[in-house]
């Protein structure tokens, strides 16, 4: 029953199916569950920083019914784009109605799709990470596979990570630096490791190539066989899905940053360089992404495993009210510049 609480996600890709079937305002049902529904729910039940005991966390890694709770996330995410493919080619919706499944399909992509495919992308069997490559795809963003596992784990919360959001940048101006400066980093990194091995960068050896051909060709045989005006709505989900990643990106990281102890070297990554969120349904619905100090502390542990630490700092509420809170960059400063005060004298404290 413990590892059936997590498929509260999958309300969003029935919510999904209804809105195709039904239209109206149920249209929008995924992004007013993800919110709506959610963060106000988030402000009813306290957070719950309590940890696993030794004895649990065992039983919890052998029990495979967490990783089929992955798994699960692949044949729905493409079943609920087939879906909308075909509903959009073959119905007529208002454009309300359109608006609102394109958004919706958007969350499905990013809030499963993407985050999945993270959690995956950290794993060590190969039908794992080629899983997290999959999930990718539909979003274009393929080479968050390369940057955020050899680039933002190594670079968080410093200059270097253009995943890290710096103090008094807005959500917006973070998205273009993010999305651009991800690209170039994912390619840069790769271009490094074929040199290394003595490898051509121009070749298919190149992952960042094969990632490029792999989502022209999925574009491709979407405008094939559902024309080039379904291709440009869809574009406009996937856009929406990898934005709600970058978004996430900017919560968890807002403000906080790791000192140089040398010329080349800055601090270990420690919890207090990720801004940590134990509020239960959130946690829930992103498969623990939330406890995300220990998963940048420990990056291999599994989401079902993840720990509370006293020194990482809390957001006040959850994911998706923190998302909402962030495209209003006043109130958004308003309320987390001054926690960042507070995270900075905590910094200077010595780590138990």
């Amino acid at each position: 029953m413990k590892v059936l609480k997590y498929g509260l996600v999958f309300v969003l890709p029935a919510l999904f199916i209804i809105g195709l079937r039904e239209g109206s305002w149920f249209s929008f049902g995924p992004v007013i569950f993800a919110f709506g529904v959610i963060p106000l729910a988030e402000l009813l039940f306290k957070p719950d920083p309590e940890n696993l005991s030794l004895a649990e966390k065992e039983m919890r890694l052998k029990d495979q019914a967490y990783d089929f709770m992955l798994y699960l996330v692949v044949p729905i995410l493409y079943v609920s784009i087939t879906l909308f493919l075909i509903a959009i080619t073959t119905r007529s919706f208002s454009t309300f109605e359109l608006t609102g499944l394109t958004f919706s399909l958007g969350v499905l992509l990013g809030g499963m799709g993407i985050n999945v495919a993270h959690e995956l992308g950290h794993r060590h069997t190969n039908h794992e990470r080629f899983m997290a490559k999959v999930l990718l795809l539909p979003s274009a963003y393929m080479h968050f596979y390369i940057e955020h596992n050899r680039g933002h784990h190594k670079n968080v919360s410093t200059l270097e990570d253009p995943a890290s959001s710096r103090l008094n940048e807005s959500l917006y101006h973070f998205w273009a630096r993010s999305v651009i400066y991800g690209f170039i980093s994912a390619w840069s990194l790769e271009k490094k490791r074929l040199e290394r091995a003595g490898q051509s960068v121009w070749s298919l050896q190149n992952e960042m190539i094969r990632f490029q051909l792999l989502q022209l060709g999925f574009w491709l045989a979407i405008a094939l066989f559902f024309g080039v005006k379904v291709m440009l709505i869809y574009t406009a989900a996937a856009i929406i899905g990898f934005l709600m990643l970058e978004t996430v990106n900017y919560i968890e990281h807002y403000g906080l940053a790791r000192k140089k102890v040398s010329e080349n070297r800055y601090q270990r990554v420690e919890p207090i360089h990720s801004w940590n969120s134990n509020h239960v349904v959130g946690r829930l619905m992103l498969f623990e992404l939330s406890r995300h100090s220990d998963h940048h502390y420990k990056p291999a542990k599994k989401y079902q495993t993840l720990e509370h630490h006293d020194r990482s700092p809390q957001m006040p509420t959850g994911y998706p009210g923190m998302m909402l809170l962030s495209s209003i960059p006043p109130l958004w400063f308003r309320v987390m510049n001054p926690r960042i005060t507070g995270v900075q004298k905590q910094s200077l404290q010595p780590s138990g």
